[in-house]
């Protein structure tokens, strides 16, 4: 018998839900077990320490920064990827993506290679007198290079799907390229830009092997929430129990606004004029 709710047939089989429910349990399992050795009496204390918040305000302004910079190296590397067409364009996605698959250590040690005192840029920085290995400028770097494959496969994803019509459209009356992208391009791909953002600045927020290969762990300088967890973790188990939660519950509540704004339009409310 066809699966169907209340809006009509669902397509999903009643076995798959026993399945999935299992998926689900893998994930909250783990956490609840977390939840279930938190010190609740000494939990605000913990949360609210001085290196505690210092860590976390430092993670939040490091991925908000970021974030930003994702936003503007990623549009147009979303633009070029799904409308342009040239040699090594596969080539080009691969390595974009690549910091993905990547383990985050790898991109650290490349990051470190590319702007340290002995690297590939930063000896010409450091005669400059600018120097960005373990300082918070080499945070917020970590950060972008892995959280910006985020952004530029959901703009690339909202792209292709949005297609070009409007954009045609827009050019055959005489618009510009310019006043097509920001006029037409943009608008109509708004909500997989603000998706992808919403999913980089998570990503930022969580980072933890690049930034400790490259920014090292000074505290109020370049340890994140996720290295001060670590740390609390050899010596204050209950703290780091403690931050880890609050890291969870901003993850949460940062995958779900990312969700609300990818979701699609019910049919009613997509097809009125």
């Amino acid at each position: 018998m066809p699966s169907r709710s209340r809006n009509g047939y669902t397509g999903v089989p009643p076995w798959i839900y026993a399945i999935a429910a299992a998926g689900a349990l893998f994930v909250l399992l783990p956490l609840a077990a977390m939840v279930a050795k938190v010190n609740w009496n000494q939990f605000i204390p913990l949360i609210t320490s001085q290196s505690s918040l210092t860590a976390l305000g430092l993670s939040l302004r490091t991925s908000a920064t970021s974030t930003a910079l994702c936003v503007v190296l990623g549009v147009p590397l979303a633009l070029v990827l799904a409308r342009g067409t040239f040699p090594g364009q596969r080539l080009l996605r691969a390595f974009v993506l690549l910091p993905l698959v990547l383990p985050p250590v790898v991109g650290g040690i490349a990051l470190l290679y590319t702007f340290g005192r002995q690297g590939l840029l930063g000896k010409s920085l450091e005669v400059a007198g600018i120097q960005i290995a373990f300082s918070t400028t080499a945070v917020v770097l970590a950060q972008t290079f892995v959280a910006l494959p985020f952004l530029v496969v959901s703009l690339e994803g909202a792209l292709r799907t949005a297609g070009t019509r409007y954009e045609a459209v827009a050019a055959t009356l005489g618009a510009r390229p310019t006043t097509v992208l920001r006029r037409v391009s943009i608008p109509l791909v708004l909500p997989g830009l603000a998706s992808g953002a919403v999913l980089s600045f998570a990503r930022c927020l969580g980072e933890f092997g690049a930034t400790l290969t490259f920014a090292g762990s000074l505290q109020g300088v370049t340890r994140t929430l996720p290295l001060e967890i670590y740390l609390q973790r050899e010596t204050d188990a209950d703290a780091a129990v403690a931050l880890s939660l609050v890291l969870v519950a901003v993850a949460v509540a940062v995958v779900g606004l990312s969700y609300r704004r990818s979701r699609p339009l019910p049919a009613k409310e997509a097809t009125s004029p």
